[in-house]
């Protein structure tokens, strides 16, 4: 089974620099130094400096929400991969539904910004998912697929194997729906067997495929238990944190009993 790896994507909260150190705090006494489950965590660009002292000592991992696909230059406003790696980032999320949609950002972005993060040495979460109007009209399939051909392009199979995807149906993010577990470990199965066309099936084998989509604590067992679910891409529910350990324990729980045969 491969290690179940659960982050929390803080969007643009909190306000003050003081919650996020206490949030952060919450979570790596809640977590101590168990490593059963990957865990990491995504705070606003304004806290990274002051969540990863935070974090010392910890295995928790610190995460960017975004960043930009060139090294430097006349960008303003932007954050270089190399940048983040400094001041402490390990992962970083690409292709939000929230940047992809809300922002207009392209498959061939999110690949440059992929490409970028691998020479740095970040671990890309990178987003995909289909909005309700493409569910309903039964274009899922065609949807992801034509974002992993897209944003995956020209990567290897030895850096795939240190890409994590996170499957986000658009219409369960931040409404209170959530994709049934049969739902879900439906798409994650067809994501599954397209990474096996990509790039071969023990590579397939590898890859990390979070869930997101109003993950909480009490619907997270029932998700994590799916064959091809491989932790969650937490948004709401990780400001919370005894929402977010619930569900870092209902990681340690699949963790500790298995998963069912599928």
């Amino acid at each position: 089974m491969r290690v179940l790896f659960i982050a929390g994507n803080w969007k643009m909260n909190p306000a003050k620099g003081e919650e996020a150190i206490a949030l952060a705090n919450a979570v790596k006494t809640g977590v101590g130094q168990a490593i059963d489950v990957r865990v990491a965590i995504c705070p606003p660009f304004p806290w990274l400096g002051v969540v990863d002292d935070a974090l010392s000592g910890s295995p928790i991992g610190l995460g960017a929400q975004n960043m930009n696909a060139k090294a430097d230059g006349a960008y303003t406003g932007e954050t270089s991969g190399a940048m983040l790696v400094d001041i402490g980032c390990t992962h970083v999320i690409l292709g939000h539904s929230e940047r992809r949609h809300g922002l207009g950002e392209t498959n061939e972005q999110v690949n440059q910004k992929l490409l970028t993060a691998l020479g740095v040495g970040l671990i890309p979460i990178v987003c995909i998912g289909e909005t309700r109007q493409e569910r309903e009209a039964d274009q899922t399939e065609s949807v992801i697929g034509h974002q992993l051909n897209g944003s995956l392009a020209g990567v290897t199979p030895e850096q795939m194997g240190g890409v994590v995807l996170a499957y986000e149906p658009v219409w369960a993010i931040g409404t209170g729906l959530t994709a049934s577990p049969a739902q879900a470990q439906a798409v994650h199965a067809f994501i599954r067997g397209k990474l096996v066309t990509l790039f071969g099936g023990a590579t397939a084998a590898r890859v990390i495929v979070q869930y997101g989509g109003s993950v909480k604590a009490d619907n997270a067992l029932e998700l994590l238990a799916c064959p091809d679910i491989d932790g969650a891409l937490v948004g709401g529910a990780s400001l919370k944190p005894a929402d977010f350990l619930g569900i870092i324990q209902a990681g340690q729980t699949v963790t500790a009993t298995g998963k069912p045969a599928s």
